[in-house]
């Protein structure tokens, strides 16, 4: 890998990374998890992840949908009430703290983009690039977990996501 593919990835890692820690903290969760990792390479410039979705005609909005009815039906599960607004923010409370040291997540998350990182170098796709597709390609072999669940829930297969998500990353290399 050259230093401009290196450079090109840790933007990549830095904008997806910060999208996922927005689109958490939108939902409501403290740390970003795959769910919010998906839905960050959704929003990337690369749009080869909304590719292999467009196969099933789902879009972006469809999987924050199927996320967050994926949450509530979890929380109904143990006596939630998921449709309860959370509490506004005391007007006296103190800013959040600016974020310091190393970035936090679910282990979900961190296993889903190890993964991504090791299809690109397994060469699928152009020159080991990191493309949002492997990310999609990651998540969808995860069997267990929101992520699981979420594609069930859009009546997306796992097997199916995978082979779309592989063909819009060596259909991209062309």
């Amino acid at each position: 890998m050259g230093i401009r593919q290196a450079i090109a990835d840790i933007r990549m890692m830095n904008e997806l990374f910060t999208t996922a820690e927005q689109e958490a903290a939108a939902l409501g969760d403290q740390v970003p998890g795959a769910e919010h990792l998906l839905l960050a390479v959704l929003a990337l410039p690369d749009d080869s992840a909304r590719r292999a979705f467009a196969t099933f005609d789902v879009t972006t909005a469809d999987v924050r949908t199927a996320i967050v009815q994926t949450h509530a039906l979890a929380l109904q599960s143990v006596g939630v009430d998921a449709e309860a607004e959370p509490p506004e923010p005391s007007q006296h409370a103190a800013p959040s703290p600016a974020r310091t040291g190393p970035y936090r997540s679910a282990g979900s998350l961190q296993d889903v983009f190890q993964r991504a990182v090791a299809l690109s170098k397994e060469g699928a796709g152009r020159g080991h690039e990191l493309r949002s597709a492997h990310v999609v390609w990651a998540a969808a072999e995860v069997e267990h977990g929101t992520m699981s669940r979420a594609l069930r829930q859009l009546g997306v297969d796992r097997t199916e996501l995978q082979q779309a998500a592989r063909q819009a990353v060596t259909g991209a290399a062309g």
